[in-house]
């Protein structure tokens, strides 16, 4: 992925990494187009940040994708990068059906259905951009699961797959599939998670990631230094030590 004269849109963008990857972006010279579902947070986003662009989005809201598509084409037609953001993470407890099946279907409304119906209202559009890229969003613990988050754990390692999948079949077009691998981030994603000392901090975080975007410009994972631990337990051979260790320090499976 080029890492400027971009056009780009980032649904679910109005806090935490998605924000400060936008802000990122914009500062290395391209377009950015943040999404979010509060109007008056996004004219706040707008009125601090010049030059951002904005557009309401509900992301577990087909019509509202479709909306906000036909928007952001029209104002912006050399659209060329596609980040689906949006994502929530809970606690669940899976002994009883009351205490996760709507977390579990939440979840994965937001975090599978959203990217998939996200791809397909831009993926068409894509393919007529000679330089194009789909930057999907999953996370370290695809590869490595917290006890306290199973529908977050099985949302992100279907990311990780269908970011396998879309990488093969839109080898013939001009869009590449990137997928950025985040470790666990001081956002407000999981209560407690900002002021964690597991947690890497947003600047360090993000930073880290555009030094990885500008020197890496043909990889096809992102991956910092911090999630290197959870993505190649398998590989190295010490993934049930890794799966102790990371549950190990975690507060909210205790």
């Amino acid at each position: 992925m080029n890492i400027t004269g971009n056009t780009v849109f980032i649904p679910g963008s109005t806090s935490g990494i998605g924000l400060a990857l936008a802000r990122e972006l914009q500062a290395k010279g391209n377009t950015v187009i943040v999404g979010g579902r509060r109007a008056e947070l996004l004219a706040r986003i707008a009125a601090d940040h010049p030059g951002l662009d904005t557009v309401q989005i509900d992301t577990t809201d087909p019509a509202s994708i479709e909306t906000a598509a036909k928007e952001v084409l029209a104002k912006h037609p050399d659209l060329n990068v596609l980040v689906p953001m949006a994502g929530i993470m809970r606690v669940e407890d899976w002994h009883r059906p009351e205490s996760f099946l709507d977390s579990a279907e939440a979840t994965l409304t937001t975090n599978v259905l959203g990217p998939i119906r996200l791809i397909a209202a831009f993926v068409e559009h894509l393919q007529t951009r000679p330089d194009a890229t789909i930057l999907t969003v999953s996370s370290g613990l695809a590869f490595a699961p917290l006890k306290a988050t199973p529908s977050y754990n099985a949302s992100k390692a279907a990311i990780h797959m269908l970011s396998e999948s879309l990488r093969l079949q839109l080898a013939d077009t001009s869009v590449k599939v990137v997928e950025l691998e985040p470790p666990a981030v001081r956002t407000a994603l999981l209560p407690g998670q900002e002021e964690s000392e597991f947690a890497m901090p947003l600047d360090a975080f993000v930073s880290e990631v555009m030094e990885l975007l500008e020197t890496q410009p043909d990889a096809t994972e992102i991956q910092v230094e911090n999630v290197k631990f959870l993505r190649h337990g398998e590989a190295r051979g010490d993934y049930h030590q890794v799966v102790a260790t990371l549950n190990a320090a975690d507060p909210h499976g205790k």
